[in-house]
């Protein structure tokens, strides 16, 4: 889990998301995906966009997978690029699929998850964003902003037994503990 928006690149800010607006984006980023596609199936990004795509696909009452899709999985070294680990769900094949992410940024986690459901034999795949923060175009986004995101689940993580300030976002938080 990395922030967002690297500390190299220029921010407007920082942009704290909490459940209730998080749970609101969601919602607003089914009904637009709704009024002009018919996805049979929603595909997650893991980690952090299986939840909005659980959402989105909770409401919109479809079947739900996911792919790993990451920068770092099963390591804590970040790679420069992304990389899919395991397989597309081989329930896309013939069907229209919305991939959800989170955040996009340059792009390059989406587009490797796209491909992989295509080659795995999508009929029409699609993209949805609750948060578009650089200048790849999803299909689909709740929310432009080039602020930096802490989601309401990045905020505090798990060490020694109890939830503490996430350390990727202290800084970016004003968190000094």
């Amino acid at each position: 889990m990395s922030p967002r928006r690297s500390p190299a690149e220029p921010s407007k800010g920082v942009f704290e998301v909490e459940w209730p607006m998080f749970g609101e984006l969601s919602r607003a980023l089914a009904l637009k995906v709704v009024r002009s596609y018919d996805p049979e199936i929603i595909v997650g990004i893991a980690t952090a966009g299986v939840v909005p795509g659980a959402v989105i696909s909770a409401i919109l009452d479809r079947e739900f997978h996911s792919i790993v899709v990451s920068r770092r999985y099963q390591s804590e070294v970040e790679r420069e690029t992304p990389e899919i680990f395991g397989a597309a769900p081989v329930a896309v094949k013939g069907r229209r699929v919305l991939v959800v992410d989170e955040t996009c940024d340059s792009g390059a986690t989406m587009r490797l998850a796209v491909s992989a459901i295509v080659d795995a034999g999508a009929r029409e795949v699609r993209t949805a964003v609750a948060f578009m923060t650089g200048a790849y175009q999803p299909d689909y986004h709740a929310l432009a902003t080039e602020s930096t995101i802490v989601l309401p689940w990045d905020r505090e993580v798990l060490f020694e037994g109890e939830l503490v300030p996430n350390p990727l976002y202290r800084e970016t938080i004003g968190e000094t503990s």
